[in-house]
């Protein structure tokens, strides 16, 4: 086995301070976004659609979980609208356990060919059931048996245990018969905060915030970079 500390090995392996990319496809001005930030987000996940990014509603949800310690993950943006952003999952997984403890939350959205990210933070609350079981319906079959088969974060034996477990429920739940499992459902992220990040050149990027006024109204205002 090679020595990974050996002056060979480190000629190979890349310099990580040295990866960088100067950015300079566009500009972000207060005068630029909607005066909503609903609004403005949209206006960014429509270009990242007509982009054609891979996946623009994936999005990195952050919690905090035990003793303290940030929690993230990557999950998919379901609903955006004035009363929040809407995503689903297993209530009894690690993030719905800490989401259950402490409902403040951040997203973060990553459109890197576009050089854009956008940061939203707020609190959480589940959704209705009845919201719940209608989104589960439209999902497809696989997945809706994949939320009956995976009980969520739990540690299991190995991967048959779990393919064994989704062939048995597919034989119990025939297709268009599967029920909503009642520890699955969705949050929605009620707004409380947004940041809409440009890249630009020499580092001096753009960071548009939103945030309540004293009227309760949005203001806008720009961070350093």
């Amino acid at each position: 086995m090679s020595d990974p500390t050996s002056p060979e090995a480190e000629a190979a392996a890349p310099n990580l301070a040295h990866l960088r990319e100067e950015y300079s496809r566009e500009r972000l001005d207060e005068s630029d976004v909607a005066a909503d930030p609903v609004e403005q987000f949209h206006r960014w996940l429509d270009e990242a659609r007509a982009a054609q990014l891979p996946e623009p509603n994936a999005m990195s949800v952050a919690t905090i979980g035990k003793h303290g310690l940030p929690n993230v993950r990557i999950l998919l943006l379901k609903g955006a609208d004035t009363s929040g952003f809407t995503f689903f999952t297993n209530y009894e997984s690690h993030k719905g356990q800490e989401l259950a403890a402490n409902p403040g939350a951040a997203l973060l959205f990553l459109w890197k060919e576009l050089e854009r990210q956008v940061i939203i933070r707020g609190l959480v609350q589940k959704t209705s059931r009845a919201e719940s079981e209608a989104y589960f319906k439209t999902r497809p079959y696989g997945s809706q048996i994949g939320a009956h088969a995976s009980i969520q974060s739990t540690e299991i034996p190995d991967r048959e245990w779990l393919e064994k477990r989704y062939a048995e429920l597919s034989v119990r739940y025939p297709e268009g018969e599967v029920p909503c499992p009642p520890n699955w459902g969705g949050y929605r992220l009620v707004p409380a905060y947004f940041e809409f990040w440009q890249g630009r050149r020499s580092r001096l990027h753009d960071r548009i915030c939103f945030d309540h006024g004293p009227d309760g109204r949005w203001r806008i205002f720009r961070r350093s970079p």
